[in-house]
């Protein structure tokens, strides 16, 4: 079913990576989604008049923001597809974020609204009237959401879209929050005992997380989260593979929105072949990540010593005692200045967080005294630094 309304409504659909294409992928699916809430807000509202049922309506409600959200997430796409501009260099991509975050809003408020509605019904109990139809038109409302959760995982993940990856899991959460709703009739119908207002009350705090954790995955990206390690792995294993790179280090990426990304990466190039000839092998490395990652690329050249036997020596010599330390710490931009009587080793040294300042100082303390009992002539001159990749799972 997906498969074939993609093909039916999105024009060039398998060139999902293409800016344009992506957008009209972003635009289908709010559509989709506004015409499926809207469906359902006036089924249940129906429903939920006709059965006196505080969980009922609340569950229509939720749809209906629901539907909204989907007209916010519309506008935030359009508007996140506008060019860059002197205003704004690098895009409006991050207005689709701005966008999730209000919807997120939204969402929280509607089972805030429904929480002190379910605490008064629970207060103040009232008759449900059972209806076979009526309980038939929620299960099937619940086949529609599932439906709807499914749809947006998969076009969300095709065109990695957070806002929409959040509308899959807000439309599971409603399959859960209708399920209690029908549970509630049941349980009222065949025990005759009333926990409409207990259900309605599990209803809106499920809708509030479900708006809690939205927000969460809408504010990362706009605080500044940790780059994707697959991304990384890609750019650099692409930088890596042009002759004349010897290895890449100080990978950082900024992201501008859903798939607009600007990185810088240093790149290491032999200290003896002629430095115009790694400038072209870099310039054209930067025109074609850009083309076939989408991401806008600088690199800074590092040379390296490649052909004196001492220096490579002491390099292995550090590599050697950090691996012993903590496997968890790698070293880069390494030189070695060697005078008379004793020899500076020059490096950075990336360190993972769960290290603290002084744990930090610590860690190189014990570096510098363990290479120089096995060379006494050598000083370590460390900077200390973290990765700006997220730690791979």
């Amino acid at each position: 079913m997906t498969d074939f309304l993609v093909r039916n409504f999105v024009k060039n659909y398998e060139q999902y990576e293409n800016q344009t294409v992506r957008t009209a992928y972003g635009v289908f699916a709010s559509i989709v989604g506004i015409l499926c809430n809207i469906f359902l807000f006036l089924v249940k509202i129906s429903v939920g008049m006709v059965l006196k049922s505080v969980s009922v309506m609340a569950d229509a409600f939720n749809n209906l923001s629901d539907a909204a959200s989907s007209v916010i997430s519309f506008v935030g796409v359009k508007m996140a597809s506008k060019p860059a501009d002197e205003d704004h260099p690098f895009g409006h991509g991050r207005i689709e974020y701005i966008a999730a975050l209000i919807v997120s809003f939204l969402v929280i408020e509607v089972g805030f609204t429904f929480f002190k509605t379910s605490i008064d019904k629970i207060q103040h109990p009232e008759a449900i009237a059972f209806n076979v139809v009526s309980l038939g038109i929620l299960t099937g409302s619940i086949c529609v959401k599932l439906w709807l959760g499914l749809f947006n995982r998969r076009l969300g993940s095709r065109i990695n879209s957070s806002v929409m990856k959040a509308t899959s899991a807000d439309a599971f959460g409603d399959v859960l929050t209708t399920t209690a709703t029908i549970l509630s009739i049941l349980i009222c119908h065949f025990s005759g005992f009333n926990v409409d207002g207990f259900m309605g009350l599990i209803v809106s705090l499920l809708v509030m997380w479900s708006g809690i954790n939205i927000a969460k995955d809408t504010l990362a990206p706009l605080i500044g989260e940790a780059v994707d390690p697959e991304l990384c792995k890609r750019i650099e294993t692409m930088v890596e593979s042009y002759d004349g790179i010897l290895g890449t280090h100080d990978l950082i990426v900024h992201n501008y929105g859903p798939s607009r990304s600007m990185a810088s990466i240093h790149a290491e190039v032999p200290n003896n072949v002629d430095i115009e000839q790694s400038h072209e092998i870099i310039d054209r490395i930067e025109r074609e990540v850009s083309k076939e990652l989408g991401v806008l690329l600088v690199i800074h050249m590092d040379p390296v010593e490649t052909e004196d036997n001492r220096v490579q020596e002491h390099k292995n010599l550090v590599r050697q005692v950090i691996s012993e330390i903590d496997e968890s710490v790698n070293f880069h931009d390494f030189r070695m200045v060697d005078g008379e009587k004793q020899i500076n080793l020059i490096f950075d040294l990336v360190v993972p967080y769960k290290y603290s300042k002084a744990q930090q100082a610590k860690l190189c303390e014990n570096i510098a005294q363990e290479i120089q009992k096995r060379d006494e002539r050598c000083q370590c001159v460390i900077t200390v630094e973290n990765s700006f990749r997220a730690a791979e799972k």
